[in-house]
């Protein structure tokens, strides 16, 4: 497994390593014991699995307050998606600021998110099932969103259009979120 750095703190794209031969491939998804090699001290406690049939589906921008924040470790198991963070610790020199990234079947990358991120994601084709670890337990006392279309954070979405729940749809935008997140 290779951990790779992005501008923002604490945020790594993971890269397993690919055992291929001609029966296809194997890989390690997730070690705990590599995690913690490389500084990463996470204890997951819950899995979580979405399908999304349409290409274009937006879930997000989703996060949890303190004390039920999470940090996540997302993977792509069928499909595309183009993933999106948004720093919401107001003490990083990356407060309000946005990042996307492309996680596939194909490329088998991760994206490890510390708490104190939105964060959310667009399918780019059909039937992508999105699988992620979390740190802390869903609360919905503590679930909150932004809208994904705030013009102050301005995410360039790959759709115009999306297909969204009605809880998606109703996020505040980000100026009259509740944010916590002094870390």
């Amino acid at each position: 497994m290779k951990l790779i750095k992005t501008e923002f703190e604490g945020v790594y794209i993971v890269e397993p390593q690919l055992h291929i031969d001609n029966r296809g491939y194997f890989m390690e998804s997730y070690n705990k014991l590599q995690y913690e090699l490389q500084g990463v001290l996470n204890v997951f406690s819950q899995d979580n699995q979405s399908l999304s049939i349409e290409a274009g589906t937006i879930r997000g921008l989703h996060y949890q307050l303190p004390p039920f924040e999470q940090a996540k470790l997302v993977r792509v198991l069928k499909g595309e998606i183009f993933e999106v963070l948004v720093d919401l610790r107001k003490n990083s020199d990356t407060y309000k600021k946005w990042k996307s990234f492309y996680i596939s079947e194909e490329n088998k990358k991760q994206l490890l998110i510390p708490k104190g991120f939105a964060h959310g994601f667009c399918t780019l084709v059909p039937n992508t099932e999105v699988f992620y670890k979390v740190d802390n337990y869903y609360s919905p006392e503590h679930d909150r969103g932004i809208l994904w279309n705030d013009r102050e954070l301005n995410i360039k979405w790959p759709v115009d259009n999306p297909i969204l729940s009605n809880k998606d749809k109703s996020h505040p935008t980000f100026e009259k979120a509740e944010k916590e997140f002094l870390f």
